[in-house]
């Protein structure tokens, strides 16, 4: 099964930390509107991720929730039609929530750098270390960490929850 390495953190200054991810890719981002409709399920997470009417990824992962660099196990299947999946899951699982983003990806080597703006949370910085099959676990937490420092990040700022977390944390709250 495919992994990752894993960091978040809420991010404060987006401005700067565009200017630097844009610094080390050498390039502008990606920009990427998003819907992510989780589904309740054991031992994992289970979301159908959508670009667009013709666009969408089913992803299942599983990693612990843990404010530091954190290994994520993943798989991803991609679908041309996410309308039909959603109803189909949502029919069969139901669902827990729905997250709303918009993603400025940067590629640094391995790294998939995320600047994401979230509706009703804020911004977040998040860093995926895709582990190549010979590489350690360590290694790719030394190359999370090393990216980190460059974002000059706060260790109080690191998130150990997913952004689903958050939010159904955060409505609860305003019960």
């Amino acid at each position: 099964m495919p992994a990752n390495i894993e960091i978040k953190a809420a991010l404060t200054g987006v401005a700067m930390a565009l200017e630097t991810a844009a610094r080390l890719s050498g390039a502008p981002p990606s920009v990427i509107p998003q819907v992510d409709v989780f589904f309740p399920t054991e031992g994992a997470r289970l979301k159908l991720r959508m670009f667009g009417p013709d666009s969408g990824e089913l992803i299942r992962y599983q990693r612990p929730d843990v404010a530091h660099a954190r290994r994520s196990h993943y798989l991803i299947a991609r679908t041309p039609d996410p309308e039909a999946l959603l109803t189909i899951l949502t029919a069969a699982l139901g669902t827990i929530g729905t997250v709303r983003k918009t993603r400025r990806l940067f590629l640094v080597g391995q790294t998939r750098v995320h600047i994401d703006a979230v509706e009703g949370l804020g911004n977040f910085l998040e860093l995926e270390v895709v582990l190549r099959p010979d590489q350690t676990e360590d290694e790719g937490r030394r190359i999370a960490e090393n990216l980190l420092s460059e974002f000059s990040i706060d260790p109080g700022k690191l998130i150990a929850k997913a952004y689903i977390d958050l939010l159904l944390a955060a409505t609860a709250s305003q019960r």
